[in-house]
């Protein structure tokens, strides 16, 4: 099956009322959400910790990214990629590298209740693979492209027709091209 994003439905609603209806005639239910697919149970690095260090926490635990405090708040978001793009690439020591300046930032944040389509789009818009969950300013959990095209194949389907024609990080097409058959 494959789904064309439209502007406007015959019936004037907009694509996310589409996918919606063509997700609950497929799957026999409503999309999910943030919070049905999001890790809660997270690793976190201060700001001020150097790379080195948490490249071992990162490693430690079999993760790809650690989101960032500073003062007890969430301050971005360090990624594999931003160790390779702001410390290997550059030449920068990691030991003397605090994370607070290889961080991405400004953190871009989706709320638990947040549609599994409408997270897509925000990442797609963004070029990003990871979202943190806030629920009033606390960190509650993170999702990623991953854990949503593998978790939901229609909003898999979705991603790949939002994709169409966009230039996008080679990982993220990656996840597009694995998990979409």
């Amino acid at each position: 099956m494959k789904l064309h994003i439209l502007k406007k439905d015959n019936d004037g609603s907009e694509p996310r009322a589409f996918i919606r209806r063509v997700a609950k005639l497929v799957l026999g239910c409503v999309l999910l959400k943030v919070k049905d697919v999001m890790v809660t149970d997270l690793v976190v690095v201060d700001a001020n910790t150097s790379v080195r260090e948490a490249v071992k926490r990162m490693n430690d635990f079999g993760i790809g990214c650690l989101p960032v405090m500073d003062s007890g708040k969430v301050a971005g978001i360090m990624t594999e990629r931003d160790i390779l793009r702001r410390v290997v690439a550059e030449g920068k020591n990691p030991d003397n590298t605090l994370v607070k300046d290889i961080m991405s930032k400004p953190l871009i944040v989706v709320d638990p209740e947040t549609s599994l389509e409408d997270a897509v789009e925000l990442m797609i818009e963004n070029k990003i693979k990871k979202l943190p969950v806030m629920k009033d300013d606390k960190l509650v959990g993170l999702v990623t492209f991953t854990d949503i095209a593998r978790f939901q194949p229609v909003i898999a389907k979705y991603a790949e027709e939002l994709a169409a024609g966009q230039v996008l990080p080679k990982g993220m097409e990656k996840v597009i091209r694995y998990y979409i058959v």
